[in-house]
């Protein structure tokens, strides 16, 4: 028995912000990353391996939030954020404020597996997914034209914003949701999660959110659960979603479901997000409290399912 669930952000609220041919390109991505990671469980991958799969396609596509397709930042730069978890040995590993490493998540992973540390930040990071031989990009490959006109677009509103709406609705509702992420579980019965992101459009270039921190916006445990959250980072770094989702399970002995509609729907304010979860027994749960969360998952009938507005 395998799974594979994932998410490339929550915080759509209408399909004309969005537009036909993103919305038709990222379902292709999302099937895409399932697919990829599937490969991997079906013929005995571990866990890890298959998140870091699905994560590299949504980082490569200019669809989602992350990677290649990354909002910018006030300066007019990408600064990215990662995270990744093992839930059989508990091991982590994060990097944030990343402007040149192609695929973040496979940066995350390194500092897991080959430094004593969760996280890397600054020049020392670049310097390490160097040194490990990890593709690295000038600043401004990252930089696509969707992006460099929404900054604009931010900027002349005054405003912070999500990466899939415009500027008018980010203002009104000062949301900033967008998001990578997977989690899986494999044959050998290990769970793993997996987050990417390049932050809000418009940010501080200082600014840190949920997805580099380990119990906020990533956490596994083969005990519990993996998750992978999406939403308005700060609300989840003060909530702690990722972790106490795994302690409401262990503790409050809730289900999968039980614990994650509980967060999202009775402790988050609505309108903030979402997050996608697997358990050892292979249930998935993905709830989200927007007009439309980006989403898809996949088991051992190899079957993918992807999804993109409430209702589906």
């Amino acid at each position: 028995m395998f799974t594979i669930a994932i998410h490339g952000g929550a915080g759509l609220s209408t399909p004309e912000d969005l537009g036909p041919q993103r919305e038709t390109q990222a379902r292709l991505d999302l099937e895409r990353s399932l697919q990829a990671a599937g490969v991997i469980l079906a013929n005995g991958g571990t866990a890890l391996d298959a998140v870091v799969a699905a994560v590299k396609v949504m980082e490569d596509s200019e669809m989602f939030n992350a990677g290649r397709g990354s909002v910018l930042a006030s300066d007019g730069n990408c600064y990215m954020d990662a995270s990744i978890m093992d839930g059989a040995t508990e091991n982590a590993g994060a990097l944030c404020g990343s402007s040149v490493v192609q695929n973040p998540i496979e940066a995350a992973a390194k500092v897991m597996t080959d430094t004593p540390y969760v996280m890397l930040v600054g020049d020392r990071l670049t310097q390490f997914a160097q040194e490990q031989g990890l593709s690295c990009q000038e600043p401004e490959w990252f930089k696509t034209t969707y992006r460099k006109e929404q900054l604009v677009d931010a900027q002349k509103n005054n405003t912070i914003m999500l990466d899939h709406e415009k500027a008018e609705a980010g203002r009104k509702k000062d949301n900033c949701k967008g998001t990578v992420g997977a989690v899986a579980l494999d044959q050998h019965g290990n769970l793993a999660a997996a987050t990417s992101t390049g932050g809000l459009c418009n940010k501080d270039p200082g600014r840190v959110g949920d997805s580099a921190l380990i119990g906020a916006g990533t956490y596994a445990k083969n005990s519990t659960c993996a998750v992978s959250a999406t939403g308005h980072g700060e609300l989840f770094i003060r909530a702690n979603v990722a972790g106490r989702m795994s302690a409401m399970i262990e503790f409050g002995h809730k289900t999968l479901e039980d614990a994650a509609h509980t967060l999202i729907f009775n402790e988050l304010p609505e309108d903030i997000g979402g997050l996608i979860s697997v358990d050892r027994e292979g249930n998935v749960s993905l709830p989200f409290n927007t007009g439309g969360m980006f989403r898809g998952w996949m088991s051992e009938d190899n079957i993918p399912h992807v999804k993109v507005w409430k209702g589906e």
